[in-house]
């Protein structure tokens, strides 16, 4: 992930590929009188600030009258402040459900634009697949997924909590005026992982030496490449072995890890 420069507005100019996982959480909407939402497993906020929320009242507002309200009961699986959008995953899927379950018809780069209202992130998990991210994360442009196939990702969450606000703040003391060059430019098979790095590990591994210790250890294991998940905490190796990776889980211990393959869409 590059951080290209900060903007004006205060946002900053990124690039950076974007991959859906099959490791997800799961949203079970049941027709009711009136929206509420509950949830089970890792424990999160169920009040008006989880994006669910907001997304479900986002998309209300834009119509007058529904078939009916809907009660959302939500699963949580995916680690919680780990760089790996679990909110925003969840916010898209929201948005994209009741899309359908209202029979709004609303285009894909219509509930795209109403995404960027509740984040950066959410228009590519609307979409999702593979996608070069550039602008505030909204620009997103479809990467060959066949790059990816037969690659299975490796996720190692340490139990650090890492500030996106902290992280970014960190960042722009060493960020260039200069425009830099993009590395994403050559996404071709067989793909140069040599030329992918994140930005946010060079400010990150001097106050979290744990991040730079599990990619070592993930890089000494044969990952193709292993490095920080957005701004973390989680850490990512790449591998193009299936049974390599899962034979690998036992080593990161105590560590909550999780073996997970990219999404490929038509």
């Amino acid at each position: 992930m590059q951080v290209l420069n900060r903007r004006e507005d205060g946002y900053h100019n990124i690039q950076s590929i974007f991959i859906e996982l099959d490791l997800h959480d799961e949203l079970e909407f049941t027709p009711t009188e009136k929206f509420k939402l509950t949830s089970e497993g890792l424990a999160v906020p169920i009040d008006c600030s989880n994006l669910i929320s907001k997304a479900y009242h986002l998309l209300r507002s834009q119509v007058e009258s529904v078939s009916t309200e809907y009660a959302i009961h939500l699963k949580k699986q995916i680690p919680i402040g780990g760089g790996l959008g679990g909110g925003s995953s969840n916010a898209g899927a929201t948005l994209n459900a009741l899309n359908q379950l209202w029979q709004l018809n609303l285009t894909t780069e219509e509930l795209e634009t109403l995404g960027a209202e509740l984040g950066a992130d959410v228009p590519f998990f609307i979409k999702g697949g593979v996608q070069l991210v550039e602008g505030i994360g909204d620009i997103l442009t479809p990467v060959d997924p066949n790059l990816l196939e037969g690659h299975s990702l490796l996720l190692v969450v340490p139990p650090i909590h890492i500030s996106t606000p902290w992280a970014y703040h960190a960042l722009n003391k060493t960020l260039q005026p200069n425009k830099r060059l993009p590395k994403f430019s050559p996404l071709s098979k067989p793909m140069k992982w040599e030329l992918f790095d994140n930005d946010f590990e060079r400010v990150i591994r001097k106050t979290y030496p744990e991040i730079s210790n599990i990619k070592e250890k993930l890089q000494n294991a044969g990952a193709l490449y292993a490095g920080l998940s957005g701004s973390g905490s989680t850490v990512f190796g790449v591998f193009d072995n299936h049974q390599k990776a899962e034979a690998l889980l036992e080593n990161f211990s105590p560590y909550q890890t999780f073996l997970s393959s990219p999404v490929f869409r038509c």
